[in-house]
This record gives C-alpha cells, structure tokens and sequence, in this order.
C-alpha cells in the first residue's frame, strides 16, 4: 500500500523497477586504480620495459607489488599473509622480492603468482642479481652472504660467506652488512658494504681480496668538521663500482664521498657536495657544515662507460631550501695506466654540478633511473629519466641529466597518477562514447618511457555511455581517463588539463570541484580561491608558441578571455576557453550543461549562470533571496543569542533538465540547485529576444538535511530527463516531458514533481546516505542506488522507494565514504585509502577482484650478453670467470645445469637439425646459450691469437740476434783483413 502511495504522491503512475529482482543487487569488485599504500620500493627492466612498484603495509591493508606496462597493462602481486616490501628487482623475467618478514620471494610475472619462496634465518639488508645469473646473493644484518638459487629455488649449500671485516678486526663490535654490488665487467667480484668499511672479494680465489677502510686524521674537517682533533672513522651507508670497475665509491653517514683505487687500496680524493680533500688536515679553521645524509647514489654511465657522473640525493647543507638532486658530470676516465694520482683526483671533483629540483618541502629517498635498453651497470648506463619517491610518499619523473619534469600522462599507468603527485579531488561524468572516442589528445611529448606487455582479451561491451574520471593533483594539474566498464576501452588515451598555466600562476591552486558535460565534452573547473575556469575541445590556435601568456587585468564578477593561455606543446585537446573570476569565496557546486549553460555556486551563498554561446552571465543572486523569513517569537522578550541569526547557505549539487514544472502547459530548460541546508531551487531558463536567454524562479522545496543527489527523470519511461541538443529542439516543436525529480538527501529519499510539489519520500534507519544516484538496469529498469557510512550500498525502487537489496561494501574507507560517487549505469568509484579508489559494479554476481589478463613478459626480447674485461686487462693478469664458472663457485661442482642452460643446448640442437645453425648476425638479440658458446669461442681464439704473437715475436727475436752476430763475424773480419792489408801495402 505505501508503494501504492507514493507512486500517487510523486506522480509516477508505472513501476520502473518491477524487473529488476534483489539477487540481480550483487557488487562485483571489478577495478582498482591507485596504489594501495606508502610506497617503499621501485625497480625498472629495461629489456622488457616494466616499471615494478612496492608498497609497505598499513592500516589500509598489506603491502603489495604494482607491475605496470605500456598504456594499461598491469599486474598486481599480492602475498599470502600482510607484509612490507623492502626490495624488488627484475631478473630472468621474473621478480624477486624481498619483505620485511626476511622472505625472498620469486614471482611468475604472466601469472601473478608465487613461483617459490623461503623465509630466510636472519634479516635481510641487501641483495643483488645479475640478468645473467641464476643466482640472488643475499646479504644479511650479520655480515654473512647467501646465495639464492633461482633454478632449484632453494638456498646454495655450497656458499656462505662469512663476516670478512669481523674476521679483520675481531675486536670491532657492531659490524653490520650495507651494501652489496657485482662488479659490472668481472662477476668474479663482489664488493661488500660493512658498516665499518668496504670489501671486495673474489670468487676464483675465494677470499677478500681488499678492503677499504676510511678514517678522517686529526685536523681534518671531515663530512661534517665535527671532533677535528682526533682520528674518526664515519659510518659506511653505500658502497658502488664505477662503471668500467676501475674504481670504488664508498659514501659515509657525515657527507663524505670517497674514491678508492680499490687495487691499491688507496683514497684517490675525499670529497662532499660542497669541499674537496676533507680528509686532508687544514690548518685554516673552517665554519662546521652539518650535511644531510645521502639517502641515494648512482654511477650513471653512458654508452661509453668510461664516461660516467654521479646522481646523488641528499648531501645538501642542513637547512638548504629548496631541495634538489645533484648530479656530478665526471665526464671521461682518465687512462688508468697513464694517470697520475692528481688527475685522478682532479677527475673526480668533476666537470659540471648540476641541481635537480625537487618540489617544495620534500626531498628525494630514493630514486629509479630509466636506461634506454642495458640491464647492467646496476641500471644505470645511458638512462633517459629518473623517478624519485619523496620523502612524502609522492613519485615524480624528470629528465635526465637536465631535471625537467615529466608529465605521467599517457606515459605511466593511471594508477600512479595517484600518487604523482597526490590527487586532492576526483570527480566521475558519464560520456557519450563517440564523443570520447573523438578526444584523442595531440601533444608534443618525449619516446614513452614503459614499452613493455600486451593487454590480454576483454568483452567488447560497447556501452553507449563512458565513464570518465577526472582527477586533479596536489599540483594543479588534471588528468582525465576512460575508467572502463571491465571491458576492451577503445580510447585509452589520457586527457590533460593544466590549470596553473591557465590561471597564470603556480602559487594558491587548489581545485574543489569538476565538471563535464556527457555530449559535447566541454569542461568546468572551480577552485578555492573563486575562480571557476571553462575548457572546450579543439585546436590549440597557439600551438608552439612558448611565450609567457599575455597578462590580463583582473575582472572580479566578469568574464574574460583566455584562449591564449593554452599549452603550447598541445596541439589539439582540451583548450581554456573562458575565466570567470566570481570572488565569492572557494567554489563549491559547477555543472555544465549540454546546451551551453553553466550554473555556479559559491561558499558565501552565491549563484551564477553564464550562457557560453555569448559568452555572458544571465543571472547572479545569492542564496539569502530564496531563504524563507521564519517569524520566532519568546516568552521572554529581550533575551537573543547568536543562534537566532540563519545558519550559512550554499549550493551543493546542480543539476540542468527539461520537463514540464507545476500547472505549465509547456516544457522548459530548467537548472534544478541543492544547498547544504536541504532546499531544492528550480529555476527556468527561458529564451528571449536576438537569441538571448533570462532566468526565472520557478519555486523551493525545503528538505531537513544536505543534499546529496539530484536526478530529473521521465515519469513514464524512467530515463534521465537530461538538456540535450536534441530534447531543447524538441521544445521548439511543442514536445513536453513529463518529468520528476529523484533527491537524496543525508537522510532521505524524495520524489516529486518540480518546481513546488513535497512528493513522497521515505527516511532512512539511523544511518547517512554518502552518495546516490538514479541507476538503470539494462532492459531491466531504474532504481535509486546509495552508498551509506555503515559501508553498504542499498537499492530503493521507483516509484514505491522499496528496498530491493543491500549489500556490505567492506574495501571502503569509511573516513573517506563521503568522496564517493554513484554513476548512472549502476557503478560505484569509493576510496579504499588516501590514494587508491576502488570500482564497484552493484548490477553484478559477487566477483571478486580479478587478476588483470594481460602479458606482461614477451619471450621474443632476450637479455643482452653481460659486459666482461677488456683484453688489456685480461692479459695484465685479470682473472675472467664466466658465468658457468660462477655456477660451479657458488652452486657446487655436483650442481645439475640449470633450466636455461639446458634450453639453450636443446634449441641449439633443434637449429643443427632444421639446419640454421650458426650465430645470429645482431649480438642483442643472441640467447644465453649462444653467448657462453661465444664466450668459450672468443677466449679460445685470444689464447691461440696471444700463442701465435709470441711465437712470432720469438722467432723475430731469434732472427734479428742471429742478423746481429753476421754483421759483427763480418765486421771483425775486415777489421783483421785491413790489418793486414796495411803491413805489406
């Protein structure tokens, strides 16, 4: 009977949710986007081109590992039980993992799945792995050194290395394991970072073979010139080759940064960011200088990798601000044989210094360089950018070596837009598909930094409506993406809006509210400050032209034009088309229309709306001219508080439509607002002379509380009562809609026919409603779906506002529940943490999350041969291991051949009987097997090539002693025979 009624009540005479039956309510938790936590750990593989991203646990749920590829392509890696992951690194492409429970992990990265892992006895300071190698060796705190085998997937017997400075200096306590590095050229080296100094130790030999131990003598300023007047040993943080091997680089907890010739065991120059020689005694009193600590090093390197810099975070003077990064261009390596000790040290002070700056108030705690193609030289050789995590959990990515800032967009994977900066307001539109189809963005921009995978098969679902999110970051940017349905997305482009450059300023901008209209694709944007910016899709009229914009004299309450601020690498997109300065506090509620309306509202109780097609503001009021004056009167006159006054009113929700209002013969534009207090204006937008519009008050509906959601619906067929092109040209012809509007409020749901009428209404139970909306049902009907602060969702029908189903929503973050958005087709977007948002779709079967279907490994890419000594150094005595060498080493004479070797010995045995046998012609593209054949092959042929030279050179010796004793014979027989000559002559 109350359904009954209130069909009666609001004016809808059919049931629009008669087909749709409770257990068709069932969310499927279909999407993700962001990162679920703090990030901890980053790592990059050049051959496959992925970029890996580990966070830590928190109270939004455990650690896990993003993987993330060209465009879309991801997967995600989560553990068995909650965790902090401390380390990931790429090898054999595959994904080692080490976590905070001291477990290293092997991960399949096609699957998603564990391929094995073992919880290791002590704790885990560093590993190190070889693309080459099947070996991950693992330091722990102890000092001991572990081998891994990633083959057998199990711990090497064979080999454990002991605590080398321990067994130095048995009377030092407190020595702990730092830092581990292969050396780039020979694997038979592997330099140890000990707390106390530097290791380096051969396989062959089985032994330390160096170590390095950095004091500051009295007199000496130091790092930090703190205790100049006795003997200090600072802490050892980091430890790293240079990048031909020639020498070593330890960094210390007071700045220093110290070069060794690591054969010689000897310091070629101590140095910080700022001193030279600071382990040189100075007679001169220096002001003390407290450095931060160097939270980061890398030995970049570039094709030629004698020619080399250093890419350092902190190390800067306490207090220095801004902060950046600094790199030190070393420029070529002087030839080791011929160098004197002075020009090694003049080597080292380098060529140039060049500041990196990082955003204001955050420095960079580690950071991941992007080489063009090499996995070597610790990732390091020839890299073309940089991506830093900050000290306040957001990433950023700049060019390397010049530091200028790269957009993510349409460069990394939405997901890490959330945390690239962080994103302070995300705002969610439908889109009509062939208008999103159409905003394919063109602009100037760099080679794409993640090449790798392949999205897998999706249903092409081909929804006639797309639903777009648009997501503006803490530094004014905004990005816009296809969010997709869990199906094939056409368009995966990103849009992207830059509003400090429209605004003309970098300072002060912080977005409160979005809007985009679903046909034209036209874009709002309101900030806190009062300005409210219009974009319009197009082509950028000032494309390439890199001149500063014009300025613009303020126009508070007025229009202006600024077209000429558009980006001048965008070729066509989303270009600034009109500035409305309304200067009436932060923007709290922008809706753009189909048809070129634009409503505003304003904190301080005001309302706008502007006729673009002018462009012009049509009307201005505030809120105070729709407030009803309550008559109060007291028993005890004379006595007034502050309460009495009316609470602050503003717009919250703004919605455009067209129906029929109250007792009118005729249909209209009509712009619906909802305010904070729980009033529901409508007002018409009526058309006037030389194609001019006014605005009218139709009339005010009180509610008792916020409103949260407005939807004008068709009361016969329940679709969405929408201002199009084609329903305002159906004015003209006399068509009328028979309209209702659907609102939600934080305590109720009403229907009721605009502009006047109550309509009918139900209350919830003791619970707030967070966000709503008018949701259909394919071929099913509509109903009203909301999403409540007990972290469920609940659908009511139309009219009858029965509840069909409820369902728990439990990966919601209740303390962010307000932020969420229920979109027409029956899609929920909620954040599941500060920078992770989660798309639920209630018309669904219960599914979980799903791992992605994408490929992310291509088996076609093979691993480039390793780099290995020079001849020169092979001939002065260096010993060369092999990688098979290593194998036996590590793994133990008794150790079976590897998976890979054994692969590469049966294609090589298939290409003989296919009769391709032979090397390939390009060496990157040479497999495993081939390149230890070639290896062998070459060693060989150097061997025989050395035996022939020195034959010859024998055999020449030989030749020229024996030319030498005839020409002497010959001398001494003429000297006789003149003798003789001279006595008788």
């Amino acid at each position: 009977m109350s359904s009954f009624l209130r069909g009666k009540q609001s004016g809808i005479q059919n049931d629009l949710s008669a087909s749709i039956r409770p257990e068709l309510f069932t969310p499927d938790d279909q999407a993700r986007y962001g990162i679920n936590s703090q990030i901890s750990c980053l790592a990059y593989d050049p051959v496959q081109s992925l970029l890996a991203i580990g966070t830590s646990e928190s109270s939004y749920g455990s650690g896990k590992i993003y993987v993330f590829g060209q465009r879309r392509v991801q997967k995600i890696l989560e553990p068995l039980r909650a965790t902090t992951f401390n380390d990931v690194q790429f090898t054999g492409n595959r994904l080692v993992s080490v976590d905070s429970k001291n477990e290293l992990a092997i991960w399949d990265l096609d699957t998603g799945g564990r391929i094995g892992a073992q919880v290791i006895a002590g704790h885990i300071v560093s590993i190190v792995t070889d693309p080459m190698l099947d070996w991950v060796f693992v330091g722990l705190q102890n000092g001991e050194v572990l081998a891994y085998d990633l083959d057998r997937i199990s711990l090497s017997r064979a080999f454990r290395l002991p605590n080398f400075w321990q067994e130095k200096e048995p009377n030092v306590r407190a020595v702990s394991l730092v830092s581990l590095a292969l050396h780039p050229r020979d694997i038979g080296k592997l330099l140890i970072g000990y707390s106390h100094g530097a290791v380096v130790y051969s396989f062959k030999q089985n032994k330390a073979t160096q170590f390095l131990h950095y004091g500051v003598p009295p007199g000496a300023s130091g790092g930090n010139n703190v205790g100049t007047d006795k003997i200090r040993y600072p802490r050892l943080t980091h430890a790293l080759w240079h990048p031909s091997g020639t020498f070593v680089a330890t960094v210390h907890d007071d700045g220093s940064l110290v070069f060794w010739d690591h054969r010689e065991e000897k310091i070629v120059l101590a140095r910080t960011l700022t001193q030279m020689h600071v382990d040189q005694p100075n007679s001169t009193s220096a002001q003390a200088i407290f450095a931060e600590p160097i939270t980061d090093i890398k030995w970049c390197c570039k094709q030629n990798c004698d020619d080399s810099g250093l890419l350092i975070s902190g190390g800067q003077p306490a207090g220095a601000a801004p902060k950046s990064m600094t790199f030190i261009d070393l420029g070529v390596t002087p030839v080791y044989a011929t160098a004197t000790w002075q020009s090694l040290a003049q080597y080292f002070q380098g060529k140039t210094h060049r500041e990196l700056p990082l955003p204001a108030g955050a420095q960079a705690k580690k950071f991941l360089l992007i080489p063009r193609e090499s996995p070597y030289f610790a990732g390091a050789q020839d890299p073309i950018a940089i991506i830093s995590l900050l000290t306040s959990g957001e990433l950023i990515t700049m060019t390397f070596p010049s530091g200028y800032p790269i957009s993510p967009t349409n460069q990394l994977h939405p997901s890490t837009f959330f945390v690239h900066p962080f994103i302070t307001k995300v705002q969610v539109s439908s889109l009509e598909r062939p208008r999103w189809l159409a905003m394919m963005e063109k602009r100037d921009q760099g080679e794409p930094l993640l090449k790798g995978g392949a999205e897998g098969p999706r249903p092409r679902k081909r929804f006639e409506e797309r639903t777009i999110i648009q997501a503006a970051q803490a530094d004014s940017t905004i990005r816009i993406w296809d969010s997709g349905h869990a199906d094939e997305i056409e368009n995966g482009q990103q849009l992207q809006v830059d509003m400090a450059r429209t605004l003309n300023r970098f300072d002060d901008i912080e977005i409160t509210t979005m809007n985009m209209a679903g046909n034209t694709g036209e874009f709002v944007v309101g900030t806190r400050t009062g300005e409210v910016v219009v974009f319009r899709w197009g082509q950028n009229r000032f494309y390439g032209k890199t001149e500063r914009p014009q300025h613009i004299d303020p126009n508070p309450m007025g229009l202006t034009d600024i077209s000429s601020r558009s980006e001048p690498a965008l070729k066509e997109g989303l270009n600034p088309l009109v500035l409305y300065e309304m200067m009436q506090g932060p923007i709290t509620a922008v809706q753009i229309s189909n048809v070129g309306f634009v409503a505003v509202g304003s904190e301080l109780g005001f309302l706008s709306l502007i006729d673009l097609r002018t462009p012009a503001i049509i009307y201005q009021a505030p809120m105070t001219d729709f407030a009803k004056q309550e008559k109060r009167t007291s028993f005890l006159k004379g006595h007034h508080s502050k309460s009495d006054a009316p609470p602050k009113e503003w717009p919250v929700v703004i919605e455009f439509g067209v129906m029929t209002l109250d007792e009118d013969k005729y249909s209209s534009i009509c712009c619906f607002v909802g305010t904070n207090l729980g009033k529901v204006i409508t007002f018409k937008i009526l058309p006037g002379q030389n194609g001019s519009y006014s605005v009218q008050l139709a009339g005010v509906v009180a509610f008792d509380d916020k409103i949260i959601s407005l939807n004008p619906i068709e009361a016969d067929t329940g679709k969405p009562a929408v201002a199009t092109g084609a329903s305002v040209a159906g004015l003209r012809e006399g068509r009328s809609v028979n309209g209702v509007v659907v609102a939600v409020t934080e305590k109720e749901i009403r229907i009721f026919r605009p502009a006047n009428s109550k309509g009918a209404s139900k209350e919830f139970d003791d619970i707030l409603c967070d966000a709503a909306s008018v949701a259909e049902l394919e071929l099913q009907g509509f109903a009203v779906i909301g999403v409540f602060g007990d972290q469920t969702a609940r659908a009511f029908s139309i009219p009858g506002l029965k509840e069909i189903g409820r369902a728990p929503l439990p990966m919601i973050d209740a303390g962010r529940s307000t932020n969420t958005t229920v979109t027409p087709t029956g899609d929920v977007f909620a954040r599941t943490g500060p920078s992770e948002m989660a798309v639920i779709h209630c018309w669904g079967s219960g599914q979980s999350l799903q791992q992605s279907p994408d490929t992310m490994i291509n088996p076609k890419l093979e691993c480039p041969p390793r780099p290995t000594i020079s001849n020169l150094q092979w001939i002065s005595g260096t010993q060369y291991v092999s990688p098979l060498d290593l194998d036996i080493l590590v793994g133990g004479p008794d150790r079976p051949a590897s998976k890979r070797m054994l692969e590469a010995a049966a294609q090589e045995k298939r290409n003989i009987h296919s009769g391709a046998a032979g090397g390939p012609s390009n060496p990157s593209q040479e497999g495993w097997g081939d390149y230890l054949t070639r290896q062998l092959n070459e060693r060989t042929e150097k061997l025989n090539i050395m035996g022939d030279s020195m034959d010859g050179l024998q055999q020449q010796s030989q030749g020229w002693a024996t030319d030498v004793n005839k020409y002497i014979s010959k001398q001494k027989r003429s000297f006789v025979m003149n003798s003789v000559k001279s006595k008788f002559f």
